[in-house]
């Protein structure tokens, strides 16, 4: 596309660059606390959300951020159109140059039916009528109204699909378990080995469960064949009339649908300007919109809806994910940093590192600018995580003596939904949300150490550096609204990211090139004879495959 610089051309960036030589590693946290005793109060963001009436607080105020580095962070976001690009995707332009596509699921959480279009059509009313679907459809089956083939109700949810159309719905249900139905089990088959599928049926009864196949196209190749296995089963002790009370279609090829045998009426469709690992608002999220009711599903759309409008009006300066995007971008480029850590404090949020990234690393894993050039600088840093405390005991250890940067998000809700013991929990929950955050920053000099009566050769094995930056994420309690505006949050620091490296964030070509080649790989498995077509390393490893197998 033109019209786009390379990042490091731009003025802003230069400018950056010469701030970070001051700055630098200069900057002390805790020296900065003390300078300024209105540092947490100047860079600290409340979001407002009227989809629940909560406030989640945003401090970014232990980052390695001054008055003027904020500045020009936003100059930078100005200089790279991200105002413009930002629009752009609220418009419904094709953003995705690569695929000629819109890149709007934002219009999927458009509950307040504002205008909205995609080619000069409007897509609103398509978007309420998959919705009115998912409404009755999900009411059904919570009901009890809707029955299998032996007039039993459904009990037992089995999402099938890979990618964004099993880690967005696994995520959303184990978040907002506290709000799904009880007695109902869900099960998420993704992974072509056989285990997941095994289990799964293990744990189901053909009498009472109900498979959501999620493919938009119906040929995925892993999802087809897991959904082909569950047919199978299915099969055994029911016929292929039944298949239309216990298999519905989350897909747009109605010929691949009805031939499997879905009925026709129980597929639900989404666009092509809907991305995999942004599809969890669209009909890929029904497994969540019937465990926990239409009406929780619509309050997570409503949260992430408030987001997106807090995104598109706010100031730069004021704009939360735009801030936390530009804080991804300096520590990346001008730090060096190459992995970013996301710590819930929170077990209900345990998948929700996992589902960030694919949303992170499948969006801005690129090297190629929107012009076609080999980026000049660092893009997409390695997200990982899990929740706290069980994190505490396992690699915080490389956070706070390591010798690599980790910027860090620390995510908790104010209010658990699960108090036991009068609150005890989840105040020694609490306390290690703040002291984790902390201790990072201060650290433990060799005096304190020396002082605690350390012996001489134990004082440099107990010192902490300290100076670690980190971003600490406090919502009241973790509703439907406030995990929506929270997921929005991430993408939209997403896009951030990628308009300042000016990439293009929403397609995936990487995932292509091994799929392709393991089709050609199968057929080798499948036939007879050695493997000699490949280097020597794959073939030799193909044979061993071959000749183990053989075996069992």
């Amino acid at each position: 596309m033109p019209g786009f610089s390379q990042a490091n051309e731009l003025a802003a960036w230069k400018a950056l660059s010469d701030h970070h030589q001051q700055l630098g590693r200069a900057i002390v946290l805790k020296e900065e606390f003390k300078k300024d005793p209105q540092r947490f109060e100047k860079f600290t963001r409340t979001f407002k959300n009227d989809a629940d009436g909560s406030e989640t607080l945003f401090d970014f105020s232990k980052n390695f951020i001054t008055d003027d580095t904020l500045k020009l962070l936003i100059d930078l976001a100005k200089e790279a159109k991200l105002e413009e690009l930002r629009e752009d995707m609220f418009k419904g332009e094709h953003i995705n140059f690569t695929e000629n596509r819109a890149v709007y699921h934002v219009a999927l959480r458009n509950v307040k039916n504002e205008p909205m279009q995609v080619n000069g059509k409007s897509v609103v009313e398509e978007v309420n009528s998959v919705l009115e679907h998912m409404k009755e459809f999900s009411g059904q089956i919570r009901s009890g109204e809707w029955k299998g083939y032996t007039g039993k109700p459904i009990d037992t949810i089995i999402n099938v699909g890979i990618g964004g159309s099993d880690l967005g719905p696994v995520m959303v249900s184990e978040a907002l378990k506290p709000y799904g139905k009880k007695g109902m089990k869900l099960h998420f088959v993704s992974n072509i080995d056989g285990t997941a599928m095994t289990e799964a049926l293990a744990d189901s009864d053909p009498e009472t469960s109900l498979f959501l196949i999620a493919s938009k196209t119906f040929t995925t190749a892993e999802t087809t064949t897991n959904a082909n296995t569950a047919k199978q089963w299915f099969l055994k002790s029911a016929s292929e009339g039944d298949i239309a009370k216990h298999f519905v279609a989350l897909s747009t090829n109605e010929g691949e649908v009805t031939k499997f045998g879905i009925d026709a009426k129980n597929m639900f469709g989404f666009s092509d300007w809907v991305g995999g690992r942004y599809s969890v608002w669209s009909a890929i999220g029904l497994s969540v919109c019937i465990y926990i009711g239409y009406e929780n599903f619509h309050e997570f759309l409503a949260g992430a809806n408030a987001m997106d409008r807090h995104f598109r009006t706010a100031p730069l300066e004021e704009n939360i994910p735009v801030i936390g995007g530009l804080l991804s971008v300096w520590y990346s480029d001008f730090f060096g940093a190459q992995t970013h850590l996301v710590s819930p404090f929170d077990q209900y949020l345990h998948r929700f590192p996992a589902y960030l990234q694919q949303l992170s690393m499948e969006s801005n894993g690129k090297a190629i600018t929107r012009s076609g050039d080999y980026v000049k600088y660092t893009t997409g840093a390695i997200l990982f995580g899990e929740p706290c405390t069980n994190a505490q005991h396992s690699f915080f250890q490389l956070l706070h003596q390591g010798t690599k940067l980790i910027p860090s998000d620390f995510i908790m809700a104010a209010r658990s939904h699960n108090p036991i013991q009068n609150n005890l929990h989840q105040h020694m929950l609490a306390s290690n949300f703040f002291a984790q955050a902390e201790a990072l920053m201060i650290g433990k000099t060799p005096e304190t150490v020396k002082a605690e009566g350390a012996a001489d050769e134990l004082v440099p094995h107990k010192t902490f550096l300290g100076n670690r930056p980190t971003t600490s994420i406090l919502a009241d309690k973790i509703t439907p609204g406030t995990l929506g505006a929270l997921i929005a949050y991430y993408e939209h620091l997403t896009f951030t990211e990628g308009a300042i490296w000016n990439i293009n964030s929403f397609d995936q070509w990487g995932v292509e090139l091994g799929k392709q080649l393991a089709k050609g790989i199968q057929q080798e498995l499948d036939g007879p004879g050695e493997s000699t077509s490949h280097d020597a390393s794959t073939s030799g490893l193909i044979n061993a495959f071959k000749q183990k197998a053989s075996k069992a």
